[in-house]
């Protein structure tokens, strides 16, 4: 598919005119159960395993509808994701579900050597990511989940921006055959993508058409990167801003086409600065198109408690920090 025919966008012509505004807030983590569900419902061969948190990932009406196909295995990740491995193994397609700080961290070297050493059918379920995890504290705060799973051969890695997105990236997962890191979050947030909006992995999607700089979001930061757009426009920035919902593989054909027309970029995720999406995109233009570029993301410090909305202020990852960037990008055409 032609990245530049799988679009979305919120104001005729793709471009933001006047300022957006979402009357529907969901967390995605409750896409995710959404999709579960869906997929079980499609596919006999979907389980559903989780490491004690079914509440946390919205779980309960797969386990109520599909009793059968779900596996409780307690505190014990490593565990949960051998047995995802032997269910992989039989045909089956496992959801292994946990939180991403202990499922992506805890057990990395599981999931290097079972999932995607052997390239296993493999999805794993990765909820309260990021920095909005919020009072939960730096220990529960997995901001460098990305950076670990885009290294690994085989993975893909998936971050949807809202419900609608996160719902049709499970179904989307499920169908894929392969191991899959799927990330979402705990807090509700604007839930703006249509719900029909087809979910191609590896393939980016243009929320708004711009000419002066490229806004490169993922995840909850996609919302950011719009309301940005809209007040860059009143003064008089024209930005471009496209959804990366798959890391791994990155849309290098989309990110290039808009980076040759406006030439500067700003990348926005709630991740660490190393190994994330501004990562990726530093490295593909430096191989392909050197481009000056501003990376919206958390430096190299650990997080803290506290509400999830002042946490992105403090660390840089609100709309202003984006317009900052922005302007400090354009500077250095």
């Amino acid at each position: 598919m032609n990245p530049a025919k799988n679009i979305v966008s919120l104001q005729p012509n793709f471009v933001i005119m006047q300022p957006i505004v979402c009357n529907d807030f969901k967390d995605t983590r409750s896409g995710f159960g959404a999709g579960l569900l869906e997929a079980g419902r499609r596919n006999p061969n979907v389980f559903a395993l989780c490491a004690d948190v079914i509440g946390s990932l919205k779980m309960g009406d797969f386990i109520k509808e599909f009793p059968d196909r779900f596996i409780q295995t307690g505190i014990a990740e490593a565990n949960m994701i051998g047995i995802s491995a032997g269910l992989a193994l039989s045909g089956k397609i496992p959801f292994a579900g946990a939180f991403a700080g202990f499922i992506s961290g805890r057990v990395y070297d599981q999931i290097r050597m079972v999932a995607a050493y052997s390239n296993l059918n493999v999805k794993i379920a990765a909820s309260h990511a990021g920095i909005t995890v919020g009072e939960d504290g730096a220990t529960h705060q997995m901001m460098e989940d990305l950076g670990l799973m885009k290294m690994l051969p085989n993975m893909v890695v998936i971050n949807p921006c809202d419900y609608n997105q996160t719902r049709q990236a499970t179904l989307a997962a499920a169908e894929y055959v392969g191991p899959v890191y799927l990330r979402f979050g705990r807090p509700s947030v604007p839930n703006f993508t249509p719900a029909d909006q087809p979910f191609v992995i590896g393939k980016a999607l243009m929320m708004n058409e711009g000419t002066d700089v490229t806004l490169i979001a993922t995840g909850h930061l996609v919302w950011h990167a719009l309301e940005a757009a809209y007040e860059l426009s009143q003064k008089g920035v024209s930005a471009e801003v496209i959804d990366i919902h798959t890391i791994k593989p990155l849309d290098e054909e989309a990110i290039l086409r808009s980076v040759a027309k406006t030439h500067c970029v700003v990348t926005a995720e709630e991740h660490f600065r190393n190994g994330g999406l501004g990562d990726s995109i530093c490295q593909l233009l430096g191989r392909k198109l050197p481009s000056p570029v501003e990376m919206v993301a958390v430096d190299d410090h650990f997080g803290e408690s506290g509400k999830p909305a002042e946490l992105m202020a403090k660390f840089g990852l609100d709309t202003p920090h984006i317009v900052e960037a922005t302007l400090k990008v354009m500077a250095r055409k």
